[in-house]
């Protein structure tokens, strides 16, 4: 091979050299934008998050402004009111539960004891298993829209016996007991059928599982689960939170 052709060999095997270099170049350049603009997408991600939980506490304090929590919104029911707003007892309740029938009388009995010291406060939690059990819960709802909240709470634990436990719907029952009561049927009637009777009650249902209540009646006073075995164990709680 001539000299000449040894020089242009070397020339084209420099020029060869060079474009790989820029290849390389090029390629690690890509890799440094891709890699930019995931770290990018990934803080845009890590902002969003933060913002949301930002907006979520935002959202809690305003609820407690507003004497609102997931124990007590503006909208449930209240069996009695403490003016001092010191103790609450906080029922999650299922109309169709035996323990809860159980647990009434002595629930009643704790309203007398601590009328006008202790606010009482009734959430709907139906258990899906209990064949009318969110049925009852529109009855009492549909009737609490006529300010017989109260009234129809208690029919529904003094008649339990009569319509649970069977496989059958009780809306008959139900209606029976509004017409006892003097309800304006026609009233009643739309809102025991209405999407936002329903809603109502879900809106209970929800809070109480955020709370972990898997079971009824499941009770919280002043925002901490209790477990009482006997009406003596209400009394020694309550007693200590009006003591506090």
């Amino acid at each position: 091979m001539s000299q000449q052709q040894d020089r242009a060999e070397t020339r084209r095997a420099k020029i060869e050299a060079m474009r790989a270099e820029d290849r390389r170049k090029t390629a690690r350049s890509k890799n440094v934008v891709i890699s930019l603009v995931v770290i990018g997408a990934f803080a845009v991600v890590v902002a969003a998050l933060f913002a949301i939980n930002i907006f979520r506490s935002g959202a809690g304090n305003a609820d407690a402004a507003a004497g609102e929590s997931r124990f007590v919104r503006a909208d449930s029911h209240r069996l009695q009111t403490a003016q001092d707003g010191k103790v609450t007892l906080v029922e999650f309740l299922d109309f169709e539960c035996e323990a809860c029938r159980a647990a009434f009388p002595a629930v009643e009995q704790l309203r007398k004891d601590y009328a006008g010291k202790v606010t009482f406060v009734a959430r709907y939690f139906p258990i899906p298993s209990h064949f009318n059990a969110e049925r009852a819960a529109r009855a009492v709802e549909a009737a609490a829209q006529q300010g017989k909240f109260d009234a129809m709470y208690q029919r529904m634990y003094q008649t339990q016996t009569q319509w649970a436990e069977k496989q059958v719907p009780a809306d008959d029952a139900f209606r029976g007991f509004a017409k006892d009561l003097g309800l304006d049927m026609a009233a009643w009637d739309k809102a025991y059928d209405a999407p936002a009777t329903l809603a109502r009650i879900k809106k209970d249902v929800a809070d109480g599982e955020a709370l972990g209540v898997q079971g009824t009646p499941t009770f919280f006073l002043n925002g901490k689960k209790l477990e009482p075995r006997s009406s003596d164990d209400f009394k020694v709680a309550i007693d200590a939170a009006l003591a506090n």
